[in-house]
């Protein structure tokens, strides 16, 4: 049976981010044959084209940890109806200096939560043009704007009742992508 690793990049960096929280529940309902591994990227530095001669070292993991993985998982808030600024510069990063992307080719799924109604449809929708440019297969179907609200997650941290069957079937639709679509 074959392995998939998967990097999973949180877009954002509070201690108690709920991203963190749905990254590592969405995580158990993989089946065995999948592992998942939240890169780092609280510690890189601003993106700037004069370093791409000589990276940092946080950048030189980054790019390591997305190069080995068979897909990447992007959980992420919204902010101002788009992206954090941590998560882009994490893919600006990664994907430079030019013809040296590690995204290049990786099947990538996109979820995120949020405690407003829409969840985090624009975000998810400003990262899906983002991928698409760096040529990242990305689940479309089915889409997952979840809201923070009771009982998103039990006690123990996995996924609720009220919401298991539906993140789920997302997880399910993100394996069958990961194996279509991973080199």
């Amino acid at each position: 049976m074959a392995q998939y690793s998967i990097a999973v990049v949180v877009g954002s960096l509070r201690r108690d981010s709920f991203n963190a929280k749905l990254a590592n529940a969405l995580a158990k309902l993989a089946p065995a044959e999948f592992s998942f591994k939240q890169v780092k990227i609280s510690d890189l530095p601003l993106y700037n084209q004069d370093d791409d001669g000589n990276p940092a070292e946080s950048v030189k993991r980054l790019k390591t940890d997305i190069t080995a993985a068979q897909g990447v998982l992007f959980v992420t808030p919204e902010y101002n109806r788009s992206i954090p600024g941590v998560l882009k510069n994490a893919i600006d990063h990664a994907s430079r200096p030019y013809g040296q992307s590690a995204w290049n080719g990786k099947p990538a799924g996109v979820i995120g939560v949020s405690v407003g109604a829409i969840g985090t449809a624009l975000a998810q929708q400003h990262l899906r043009n983002i991928l698409a440019y760096l040529n990242m297969p990305t689940l479309g179907q089915p889409e997952a704007f979840i809201q923070a609200k009771d009982g998103l997650f039990d006690g123990a941290g996995n996924i609720g009742e009220s919401s298991r069957k539906f993140l789920q079937d997302w997880m399910n639709q993100y394996v069958a992508w990961v194996k279509k679509h991973a080199g």
